[in-house]
């Protein structure tokens, strides 16, 4: 290592494995499974390349205290206290959870165990980890994950919650992309709410990201492991040597320069997961540490409006506000966030949350999303089909609309006169021409103001535009086309 004499840098090359959640580059090792970035689970493809590493000093690296606990594996099938461990859902650098049995109550639940390894080496963790975990059991919010008990046996430190039998929000972009900004927004607005009653209650997350956000089968967002934060040791070269708490790309900038944990920051690790979810990846990115903190600290947030057109102005605005760089220009609390994030909305529901309900005990009814559009296919009694369409409009919060239509038959010029007769009779909703695939169709519609539109209104429209249009079908050509 040179000592200071010259301005020779020593350089070594180093196998670097890139973490495909958080985009850190960490040196590989056999038994490693999991990021020491984020947690994320290493099993799968992974990318290696060879990275040019200074010898002196100068480039920061993340030397996480955690342990890829390795020895729980084996309580898979076993009890611990009162639980029988079943499955294992998930890992991270900070723990296992695994789907356990409740042997008392016969009920499942999430349980998650400390690494023994953890425990040994940092024992101050083990009192946080009871301190947050009684802390979190106070919290009853609809999208908060409950918090049941907290206990040891044979040396393991578990934590019992509510199991969520759905998906976290990364997953959700794993598999669908990046969400309507309606939807996003409408996701982060529940999110914030259950961060709200948190920050009311004087508790912080201090680890807000995507992987600690659950969503229920029906699409109620739920956030779990309130302060239960890895902690990420820095070099003393950094230029923010210490000890820092979180997952470093959702770390607002004043946590690189050992400012306490506030909730203003816990809005900052909010922000970067609504732009997670509006664009599929994350506002700042870096394999190495030290370049991360500089474009967290100074870099300008990337332009929104470019990577997502559609996006509304007051969105990208809102979106922005979370995560100014000062604290003090940030909405101060997950309060303040939701009730911008409720002004932004216009008090828009999330419109899956809406098809869950409407749709939740309706025989013969199917339905999927394709981007911010629903496909309904309806089987009715008799055998005959009608794909139904249901799509919201894009304009500002106060004037969006909710557009169901079916397509009845093509639009001949035969059928025109008995259309526009049978158009008089219809009480509710119209029949309406509109070209699609170049083919000029008859179609049934129905608006509704997206503000105040509920779930029975969605049926019920759905179930009549669906009707009408097959009728019309059926009456104007005999067939079944759709």
């Amino acid at each position: 290592m040179n000592d200071g004499g010259d301005n020779h840098l020593n350089t070594q090359l180093f196998a670097a494995v890139f973490c495909p959640s958080c985009k850190f580059a960490f040196e590989s090792a056999p038994d490693r499974v999991v990021c020491p970035g984020c947690g994320h689970s290493l099993d799968g493809t992974l990318e290696t390349r060879l990275v040019q590493k200074r010898t002196d000093n100068q480039q920061t690296k993340i030397t996480p205290r955690a342990s890829s606990a390795s020895s729980v594996d084996a309580l898979i099938g076993q009890r611990i206290d009162r639980y029988h461990c079943n499955a294992l859902l998930g890992a991270g650098a900070m723990g296992r959870v695994y789907l356990a049995r409740h042997l008392d109550l016969h009920r499942n639940c999430a349980l998650k165990i400390l690494p023994p390894e953890l425990v040994e080496s940092d024992a101050a963790y083990t009192e946080r980890f009871a301190d947050e975990g009684r802390a979190a059991a106070a919290l009853n919010h609809p999208n908060i994950v409950t918090v049941h008990a907290i206990g040891q046996d044979r040396g393991y430190h578990f934590l019992e919650m509510e199991f969520v039998a759905g998906q976290s929000l990364r997953k959700l972009v794993e598999d669908e992309g990046p969400q309507d900004p309606v939807r996003a927004t409408s996701l982060i607005l529940r999110v914030a709410e259950g961060l709200a009653a948190a920050h009311l209650a004087g508790i912080l997350h201090r680890d807000l990201k995507p992987d600690n956000v659950m969503l229920t089968h029906l699409g109620v967002p739920k956030i779990t492991d309130f302060g239960l934060a890895k902690r990420v040791v820095l070099e003393q070269s950094s230029e923010a040597a210490g000890e820092i708490v979180g997952t470093p790309p959702f770390m607002a900038p004043e946590l690189f320069q050992q400012q306490q944990a506030t909730t203003a920051s816990d809005v900052y690790a909010l922000g970067v997961c609504y732009f997670y979810l509006l664009t599929g990846r994350l506002p700042f990115t870096s394999p190495v540490l030290s370049e991360l903190i500089q474009q967290v600290s100074h870099d300008p947030l990337p332009s929104l409006r470019r990577q997502v057109p559609p996006i509304p102005l007051e969105m990208s605005e809102c979106l922005q506000s979370m995560l100014e760089k000062v604290p003090g220009n940030r909405p101060q609390s997950g309060v303040d966030a939701a009730q911008l994030l409720s002004a932004v909305l216009g008090e828009v529901e999330d419109l899956d949350q809406l098809m869950q309900s409407a749709f939740a005990h309706q025989s013969g009814v199917k339905w999927t999303r394709q981007g911010d559009r629903y496909r309904v296919d309806l089987v009715f009694n008799d055998g005959r089909r009608q794909l139904v369409l249901v799509e919201p409009s894009h304009h500002a919060a106060a004037d969006r609309t909710l557009r169901i239509s079916s397509v009845c038959c093509p639009a001949l010029s035969v059928y025109f006169e008995p259309a526009l007769r049978l158009n008089s009779e219809i009480l509710h909703g119209a029949l309406a021409i509109a070209e699609i695939d170049g083919e000029a169709k008859f179609l049934m519609v129905d608006n509704y103001p997206r503000s105040t539109v509920d779930p029975e209104e969605i049926r019920r429209s759905v179930l009549e535009v669906a009707h009408r249009a097959d009728a019309i079908e059926k009456l104007l050509t005999g067939l079944d086309l759709n």
